[in-house]
């Protein structure tokens, strides 16, 4: 768990995590650390979202647009002041509705936070 809690905690590759393990006289391959990440990785963000519930001194909240199988969907991201990301979410539309609808679904898993950046869009 060390191995993944360095990789998702410090954004480091897998060699870099590997080479940190070396030295602490933990010998395992950066594909092994890969396969842990992705078998651990959304375990760990859960524990991490139940005991961090409380609330951020501020949140930046942003959309951006992608192209997934030839059609344009929404990505919405929230991140907190240390940059980690809170929470996403992919919609079809961009509209008020979808974006406040996310702001309430980040209100629910970590209360209100004191501030809310934005880029002044409309929705």
């Amino acid at each position: 768990m060390v191995a993944v809690g360095y990789y998702l905690r410090y954004n480091l590759s897998y060699r870099e995590v590997q080479e940190i393990l070396y030295d602490r006289g933990i010998n395992v391959s950066h594909t092994t650390i890969y396969r842990w990440v992705h078998e651990y990785g959304k375990l760990l963000y859960q524990i991490w979202k139940k005991k961090n519930k409380k609330s951020f001194y501020s949140w930046k909240m942003d959309e951006t647009y992608i192209k997934i199988k030839g059609k344009w969907h929404y990505l919405y991201r929230a991140i907190d002041a240390d940059g980690l990301t809170l929470d996403i979410w992919l919609r079809k539309k961009r509209d008020t509705q979808a974006a406040y609808a996310f702001l309430k679904r980040l209100v629910k898993q970590f209360d209100e936070p004191k501030v809310v950046v934005t880029d002044k869009a409309p929705s």
